[in-house]
C-alpha cells in the first residue's frame, strides 16, 4: 500500500511529504491522523532538528480535506474533518522546532492551515492560497481564522476568509503570507538550504527563540520579557552555550549536541 505521508530524516532535517497527488494531496481522515503521528514524533525526535513540509508532485501542496471521500458515508462535518481533539500541527500540539513549508501549487483549506502552522513558507511560482470553507457553509476549523489574521493584514485576511477567494504566489508574498517565491524547480533546494542554514545555529537556542516569540504574541510585553529572560538563563546553563561561545572565541564552527 502506498504511504499517504512520507517521513524521512536526513542529516537532522525531517522531510514530510503528503503523498496523495492523485487527489491534489487532499487529506482524508487517515492521512490527517498519520500527519499527527509524524508531528508528534518530530517534536521529540533527537535526530530531527528542522522539518520541511511539502506535497508530492508539482500541482499541489495540499488542497485541504478530501471532501468527497470524507463525506462518502454522510458523517457529521466535524467527524469528517476530524480537527477537534487531534493533536497535530494545526491545533493542540506544541512543536518548538522550526518547520518550513515548501508550497508547490494548490494550498487551500486545511492545506493552508497546515502551512500557517509552519514558521516559514516558501512558495513556488505556481502556488495559490485560499480558505474556501465559507462556500461550504463552514469556517476553517484547523486554525485558519486565528493564524491567518495574525500573519497578514487583517483586511486581507478577512477578505480571504469571507469570500473564499484564492490569491496567487505574488499576492501571497506582497501581504506577507510567504517569505519567498521561487521557480518550482528550485523550491525544495531553497527550502532545504534554509533548513541547513538554521542548523548552523544552536538547536536549543532556536527552539527557545520559537517558544519565546510564539508564546510572547499572546502575552503582555512585561510577561513576554520575563519569559525571554527565563529562557535566556536556561540556555546559559547548557553545554551548547559553552560550546557556542568557545567556538566563537576560537574562530571555528561549533559542534552542537542539543544539550
Amino acid at each position: 500500500m502506498t504511504e499517504t505521508v512520507i517521513y524521512e530524516i536526513r542529516d537532522k532535517v525531517a522531510f514530510v511529504t503528503i503523498n496523495r497527488p492523485q487527489a491534489y494531496n487532499a487529506c482524508d481522515k487517515p492521512t490527517y491522523e498519520r500527519l499527527a503521528e509524524v508531528w508528534q514524533d518530530f517534536a521529540v525526535n533527537n535526530d530531527a532538528w528542522v522539518a520541511v513540509l511539502t506535497g508530492a508532485g508539482d500541482k499541489a501542496f495540499c488542497a485541504g480535506s478530501d471532501i468527497k471521500q470524507n463525506f462518502n458515508t454522510k458523517p457529521e462535518p466535524a467527524d469528517a474533518f476530524g480537527a477537534e481533539g487531534r493533536d497535530d500541527l494545526m491545533r493542540g500540539l506544541d512543536v518548538w522546532k522550526p518547520i518550513i513549508a515548501a508550497v508547490n501549487g494548490h494550498c487551500n483549506g486545511g492545506g493552508l492551515e497546515m502551512a500557517l502552522g509552519c514558521d516559514i513558507r516558501i512558495a513556488s511560482e505556481n502556488a495559490q492560497f485560499g480558505l474556501g470553507e465559507s462556500r461550504l457553509g463552514l469556517l476553517p476549523g484547523g486554525g485558519g481564522t486565528q493564524r491567518l489574521t495574525r500573519t497578514i493584514p487583517l483586511g486581507d485576511a478577512l477578505w480571504m476568509l469571507y469570500s473564499g477567494e484564492r490569491i496567487d504566489a505574488t499576492e501571497a508574498h506582497r501581504v506577507g503570507l510567504v517569505n519567498r517565491v521561487v521557480p518550482l524547480d528550485d523550491l525544495m533546494a531553497t527550502a532545504e538550504a534554509m533548513a541547513r542554514k538554521i542548523l548552523e545555529a544552536g538547536p536549543l537556542a532556536v527552539r527557545a527563540i520559537k517558544q519565546a516569540a510564539i508564546k510572547g504574541l499572546s502575552m503582555p510585553l512585561d510577561d513576554g520579557l520575563r519569559l525571554e529572560s527565563n529562557l535566556f538563563r536556561l540556555l546559559a546553563m547548557t553545554e551548547d552555550s559553552v560550546e557556542g561561545t568557545r567556538a566563537f572565541a576560537e574562530k571555528r564552527q561549533p559542534e552542537w549536541k542539543a544539550r
